[in-house]
Formats: C-alpha cells, structure tokens, sequence
C-alpha cells in the first residue's frame, strides 16, 4: 500500500467524495451495492463510484489501476475503524463539529454562500451537517488510529543514510528550485482629495438606497469587490474573526434591513445590510468604493523606494532596519521583510510558489543582492514599489544528505512508517471477518486480504 498515495491523493478527497455521494443520491444515479466487509464495516459500489467522481472533478486521470489503489485504501480505512472500535478510540462531538464547520467553509467560500449551498442541496445547513457528520466522525477516528500505529516510528542518522544510499538514481527524489528572499513595500498613499471623492461616492450610493433603490442593484453595478458584487452584494455567513475589525463591528450590530453608516478600512469605504444572522456568524450585503490612486502618489511611492534603496548602500542601515521602518507589508515588516509561503508557513518557496511580480525580478538576480525598485501591486489593487533583496536560491537537483538532508529525513521516516503500517495491516487481517465480491477480483493489492 503506497502511503504516499493515500495522504496525496485518495484522503485528500475523501470527504469530497462525501458531498460528491451525497449530490448524487439525491438526485438518484447512484446504485448501491455491496463490495466488501471489514469486521462490521461494509464498502458501496457508491463509495467507490462517488471518490472517482471527486478525484475526475479534480483532474485525476482514473484507470482500473486507481480504482483497485482506492477500494484497498477504503479497505485499509474500515480496518482502521474496526481496530478503533476494538481500542475505543473516541473522538468527541465537539471535535465533530469543529471539523465540519471547517470543511462546509471551504466550499460555501468556493460556491459563494451558505444559501447557495443549501440550494445546490435543497437541504438545510442542519441537514447537510447531519448528512456529513459520519463520514467526518469516521475520518477522524481513521486517522486517530493511523496515528497511534506510526506514532513512535522515529529514524536515526544512521538509518536516514542506509535509506539514501539504498536508492538507485532513478530513485533520489529531484529537488526543485528553491528561494528565500525579503522585500521592503512601498505603497502608494491615497491623497485627501481622492478619499473625498470616494467617501461622497458611497454616501450618495447610501443615500439611493435609503430612498428605496434595491441594495443588491447597485451592488451589482458599482461595487469594487468583484467577488461578491456578482451576488448582489452579498458575503455569506461569517464568524468575527473572518471580517475586518471594523467591518465586523458594524455587521454584528446591524438590525433587520436597516443600511449601515459609512465604515472606513484598509480596502476602501463600506455600506452594509443584513441579510440574515444565525448565531455567531452573519450574512451582510456589502458594496464597496475604493480610494482611486492617482499617478502623483505612484510617483511618490516611486521616489520615496529610491531613497530608501540609496540608504541600503549606507553600511550602518541594514535591509531589516529599513522593513521595519518604512515597509507597508504588516505581515513582514516586523521581521525584517522575511517573506512567508503561505503554503507551508516557512520561508522556503518553491520557485512555482513565487508571486509572479517577485518570480521575474528574482530569476536575473544573484543570492545576497538587492533589488533596485520595482513597481508592486497587491491583491486588493494597491500600486506601489518595492525592493527585494534575494538571500538564498538552488538550482534544481537530485537531493543529497549534505544539502537536503530534512528531506531524506522526512523520506526515509515516512518509508519506516509504511513498512509499520504494512506490518500492522498483515497482523490484524488476520484476526478481522474480511469477504471481498467479484467486482474487484482482478486487482493486485499490496496486501493479502483475502485469507
């Protein structure tokens, strides 16, 4: 059974497999029939049909070959559930819930809002959470008792080196190009005349709608946030946490469909509606007016990076001081300019990972140099400047203990663990009631399931 496959591929989509197989029930093209038992657990065809929907939506090429590696991973799952059961390994409904509220947020935030969602389902939210609430239990215990099998599988640097030198070269993993880099931002300042222009554009917005125009109208047609002026201005449900500060505080006070005063943030100027509140979480209707930039500010920001560019020529000022001092990114400023892959929350990104503003400004520069300024742009539209300095890049190459050895490590460790978890497998299909039908007679397992 390959590991690698089951944490990439196959659990990756499980719980879309789930929504998938709930989708098709409902609209009754699925046909159930039973393919196999573990202990007490039974696979659907369904089950096995649903995940090819989910891994096919997510551009998976699927053979015959990847159907055998999914029903033996949906195998190696319910024997993980019967041996949980055996152990009493518990999880709580508080963790059940915190999970699903996780997973239903990942796809309201991809299909819009929670009513799109339950309209897509003709369910209600309480009856989608109920429908997933197994298939998340189960996930969860799968991987409680996954965990306790590799839980004290450790390497040594001795075994971390006879695995590297058991590889044959077509073996040894390539390693891509990597870079580690800084910058200092410098945006562009809003002038007073252009937060004048956008504050009177908004009021008067405000003021067609307190004098009976429909919110979601002009939502539609004038508001900057392109995401959810499509749908009428509207956000979907969210938690405090999820909106700005001062965003937030409006929303949750808001009554009925009463429109909001005017609210300033860092992404321009706000009016709101409710749409509806449902505990800790509500659902406004927005409509955004950003503060236009004019070219006099550009040209400010421009001057004021390469003034400070000049100053990192002085040996006294270091490129971390001047972050701190004049970089607009807050998530970086404070720590020198670092910046951070968001992916892996390290500041190693793959060369793939890169902002493609940043990605072509680093290929032509040389590991310690600095930047001259180049022109930035935000995710929110901020123009401006900034300067980055390149402090580490590989090329790419075949991984080697002295350079990548985390790497190896990672690779020989996740190697022992798969050869403990082949060992558990082969111990407990012994003692475990298996019966597998003939659907699936032709396919080569990793393991013997059939006694």
């Amino acid at each position: 059974m390959k590991i690698e496959v089951r944490n990439k591929v196959v659990i990756a989509v499980m719980f879309l497999a789930g929504v998938f197989n709930l989708k098709a029930q409902q609209d009754g093209t699925v046909i159930d029939k039973i393919v196999a038992v573990v202990g007490d657990n039974t696979i659907l065809k369904s089950d096995i049909e649903s995940q090819v929907v989910s891994m096919r939506a997510n551009g998976v090429l699927v053979d015959d070959k990847t159907k055998c590696q999914m029903f033996e991973e949906l195998m190696f799952q319910k024997l993980l559930l019967h041996q949980a059961e055996l152990d009493s390994v518990t999880v709580t409904d508080a963790e059940v819930e915190s999970e699903i509220d996780r997973r239903l947020n990942y796809f309201i935030a991809q299909i819009g809002s929670e009513k799109k969602l339950e309209q897509y389902y003709k369910k209600s939210m309480l009856q989608i959470k109920e429908e997933f609430r197994i298939i998340v239990k189960d996930q969860i215990v799968s991987q409680r008792m996954q965990g306790q099998i590799t839980s004290n599988v450790k390497v040594t640097p001795k075994e971390v080196k006879a695995y590297y030198n058991s590889l044959d070269l077509d073996s040894v993993p390539m390693i891509e190009s990597e870079v580690e880099y800084a910058h200092i931002l410098i945006n562009a300042k809003e002038s007073d005349a252009a937060k004048k222009a956008a504050r009177d554009r908004i009021n008067e917005l405000r003021e067609r709608i307190i004098n009976g125009e429909e919110f979601s109208t002009l939502a539609i047609l004038y508001s900057a946030d392109e995401g959810s002026a499509k749908n009428g201005g509207e956000l979907g449900f969210m938690g405090r946490a999820e909106l700005v500060p001062e965003f937030s505080v409006t929303a949750f006070k808001l009554k009925n469909n009463a429109v909001s005063e005017i609210i300033e943030t860092e992404y321009g100027f706000h009016i709101m509606q409710l749409v509806e509140r449902r505990g800790q979480k509500v659902n406004v209707r927005h409509i955004l007016i950003k503060v236009q930039v004019e070219e006099q500010q550009v040209k400010e920001a421009k001057n004021l990076a390469d003034s400070v560019y000049n100053l990192l020529s002085v040996d006294t000022i270091t490129f971390e001081q001047m972050a701190e001092q004049f970089s607009d990114d807050k998530q970086t400023n404070k720590n020198g300019g670092l910046a951070v892959n968001p992916q892996t929350g390290t500041s190693i990104f793959y060369i793939d990972q890169v902002n493609p503003q940043v990605y072509y400004t680093l290929e032509k520069m040389e590991v310690g140099t600095t930047s001259l300024p180049v022109p930035a742009q935000t995710v929110d539209g901020k123009k401006g400047y900034r300067i980055i300095k390149l402090i580490k890049k590989s090329e790419p190459h075949r991984a080697t203990l002295d350079s990548d050895y985390d790497k190896v490590q990672n690779a020989a460790l996740v190697y022992k663990q798969n050869e403990a978890t082949r060992t558990w497998i082969k111990s407990k299909i012994k003692g475990t009631y298996i019966k597998l039908s003939d659907d699936f007679a032709s396919c080569e397992f990793d393991n013997k399931w059939i006694k």
